[in-house]
């Protein structure tokens, strides 16, 4: 009796790399990835005493990562990132330039995306449990420079940048990840139907 899920054991793919293979599907996917971050971004609620909102940036940068693989998904960050530094207004809020104290939790999704993108090569995107645990690892990569960047970036101590930058913000994050739990896995379930 087998114990296998219906879903695909196929790893080395990520949910992109089920769509036919071409530069342009690479280019559209890395402008679309960038272009739903920058989005997302714009939900945003301000955190009273927090320079940092709550946004839909780093649950976007997430699945981005994650669908798109490590390569693809940091270039869409780094697009992202590039542009609003650049003067595109989609960062949180309608920001753009290098002078936001919260500029280092888009850094920080960088190197999140490379981490997400690369579990997910690995299948860490099958399951509710593994997704899961993929989400809650790249929101601690994104904490862990954003945060120092927080308090570089307002003379903050650690102790305040973490009340100001993280403790508010860990609800949403489970939230966020509960949400991975369903839509990742679900998607390569719809994927295995066709």
């Amino acid at each position: 009796m087998s114990t296998a899920a219906a879903t695909p054991t196929r790893t080395g793919q990520v949910l992109a790399d089920l769509l036919p293979a071409s530069r342009v599907r690479d280019v559209a996917l890395v402008l679309g990835g960038a272009a739903l971050t920058g989005l997302a971004a714009q939900i945003s609620v301000p955190v009273p005493g927090s320079p940092v909102p709550v946004t839909g940036q780093t649950f976007a940068a997430l699945l981005v990562g994650t669908s798109l693989g490590a390569r693809r998904g940091v270039l869409s960050i780094a697009l992202y990132a590039l542009a609003g530094m650049a003067g595109v207004p989609w960062f949180a809020q309608g920001a753009s330039g290098t002078a936001a104290p919260s500029l280092g939790y888009v850094f920080g999704m960088l190197l999140a995306a490379a981490v997400v993108g690369a579990l997910a090569r690995r299948g860490a995107d099958r399951s509710a449990w593994r997704t899961a645990g993929t989400m809650v690892l790249g929101e601690a990569v994104i904490y862990a420079v954003g945060v120092p960047y927080l308090a570089l970036a307002t003379g903050m101590s650690a102790t305040a940048a973490i009340a100001a930058g993280l403790t508010p913000f860990l609800i949403g994050d489970a939230l966020k990840a509960v949400l991975a739990m369903g839509l990742l896995p679900a998607a390569w379930k719809l994927a295995g139907k066709r």
